[in-house]
């Protein structure tokens, strides 16, 4: 027989357990304006305490409606106990009474303050694109290619026209010279761009584009891969019978084979051209007024809230058992967090703005257009937050400058180099530095990728020939082959 033995002992365990009240906050912090929105009509609506005033002066809501809402069995309120909660609920019913009338009144003050910038929200808004052809490109990086076979993939992709092609003549190994890479390897790297999704992209000729997207089974089908190599004019042209008699099978054959090719894409490229561009409302506006920068944080948008009168004679006449009495002190607590959550993003999205124009003096101060390397950590330790709240602040919402319409996370950037002094250069001077070149560049005779790093050299940026063709792309800007005139 086995003794059992009992053991007592102590672990120490560390955990970060995050209450749904802080999650509610930090949800609201992330919440670009127009969602914050949505988001308290919601909260609204889960709160019968609460409705919105332009709502209570378009229909008088009958008091039964708002009784509903509360546990049944509502008695007069007779024993002390009771009594007490009772002064208390109403207590904190005139402490939220105050917190909505200030609020409201906040509200109203911040709504004069941005009534001059309001209308030009609908002209100043910027539609914000993603660029297809850097995402697409991003399905080299399991590949770990050498630096010179990622710019070469990256020319021939930015060289496609808007439905994927290569244009006619354009000449591959010539380019791939250029780049110190055999024809060997130019066509093997060639063909990996023609398998990435969406397949196709960078054929030079619509034979190549739909085989590109064959299965291995289809390939070995003579029919498809005929239809699409030899009879690709016939069967364009529908003529079916002049097919069917080359390759010596039935009509029924070749409609089969035709059903099969008519799912393939012959135009990949827009695919990856971007059409789904959005208009974007700032959350803040930066205002420079006598030599400083004002904040105006832009919540016109957000409604007037106040307590249902309905619910405010109940709680004064006191008709409510105990366990409705808690019901409606939890609303009201809840309500209050509402309003504390909403102040609070306010107040973190107007630190955050003070801390970007600190650390972009030049910017925003001296409008050169130029940004100084800048991370979330830097802000945070500025603000003493920790460096996740930055990043909240910062995703989805965007600044009306006097330069125009920003997203925040434009203002933080990378190291893309170093001068001559070897201070770090941002990847927003870079750019700015290539607009400038490019603008005023022969025409006739535009810079190369290379040319580009050359010059910027001399002018003491140390810039790697890779950097200059993302940020090219980034920014739009063809590379030197189209953009001759």
């Amino acid at each position: 027989m086995t003794a059992i033995d009992q053991y007592l002992s102590l672990k120490q365990k560390q955990e970060l357990a995050l209450k749904p009240k802080m999650l509610q906050s930090l949800k609201m912090l992330a919440l670009p304006i127009l969602e914050l929105e949505s988001y308290i009509k919601q909260e609204l609506i889960n709160n019968p305490l609460l409705e919105l005033r332009e709502e209570k002066e378009e229909e008088d809501l009958d008091e039964s409606k708002f009784e509903q809402s509360i546990p049944e069995s509502p008695t007069p309120i007779e024993d002390s106990e009771i009594s007490e909660e009772h002064i208390d609920t109403l207590a904190e019913a005139r402490e939220l009474t105050e917190i909505l009338d200030n609020w409201n009144e906040y509200h109203s003050g911040s709504e004069n303050w941005s009534a001059d910038i309001e209308h030009n929200h609908t002209e100043s808004l910027i539609r914000y694109e993603e660029n297809g052809k850097v995402k697409f490109l991003e399905q080299l990086y399991p590949y770990d290619l050498p630096e010179d076979e990622v710019d070469f993939i990256t020319e021939i992709v930015d060289s496609c026209d808007s439905y994927g092609f290569l244009p006619k003549g354009y000449n591959i190994i010539n380019l791939a010279k250029k780049y110190h890479i055999n024809a060997e390897r130019a066509e093997e790297l060639h063909n990996l761009v023609l398998s990435f999704s969406p397949k196709g992209i960078s054929a030079r000729n619509i034979t190549e584009c739909l085989l590109a997207q064959l299965t291995d089974e289809q390939k070995e089908n003579r029919i498809i891969m005929g239809l699409i190599s030899d009879q690709f004019e016939n069967l364009i042209h529908r003529r079916y019978q002049k097919i069917a008699s080359y390759f010596g099978v039935s009509e029924d054959t070749i409609f089969a084979a035709k059903e099969q090719i008519s799912k393939l894409d012959p135009k990949p490229g827009l695919r990856i051209t971007t059409t789904n561009a959005a208009y974007v409302y700032p959350d803040v506006t930066m205002k420079l007024i006598d030599g400083e920068y004002e904040i105006i944080i832009n919540d016109n948008i957000t409604p007037n809230i106040i307590i249902s009168p309905q619910y405010r004679r109940m709680i004064s006449r006191g008709y409510f058992d105990k366990e409705s009495m808690q019901y409606v002190r939890e609303r009201i607590n809840s309500a209050k967090f509402l309003i504390k959550s909403i102040y609070m993003r306010m107040r973190t999205l107007e630190r955050v703005s003070r801390s970007i124009i600190k650390h972009q003096h030049d910017f925003f101060y001296l409008g050169t257009g130029q940004m100084h390397p800048l991370t979330y950590a830097v802000i945070a330790r500025d603000l003493g937050v920790n460096e996740s709240t930055i990043s909240r602040v910062v995703k989805y919402k965007y600044a009306e400058t006097p330069y125009g319409i920003y997203a925040f996370k434009d203002f933080f950037t990378s190291t893309a180099g170093y001068d001559d002094d070897y201070q770090s250069i941002s990847r927003q001077k870079v750019k700015t530095h290539l607009i400038r070149l490019i603008e005023t560049e022969n025409k006739k005779k535009p810079y190369s990728d290379q040319e580009l790093v050359d010059l910027l050299k001399e002018e003491g940026l140390n810039i790697s020939r890779r950097i200059i063709t993302k940020y090219r792309d980034e920014l739009g800007i063809l590379n030197s082959h189209l953009r001759r005139k």
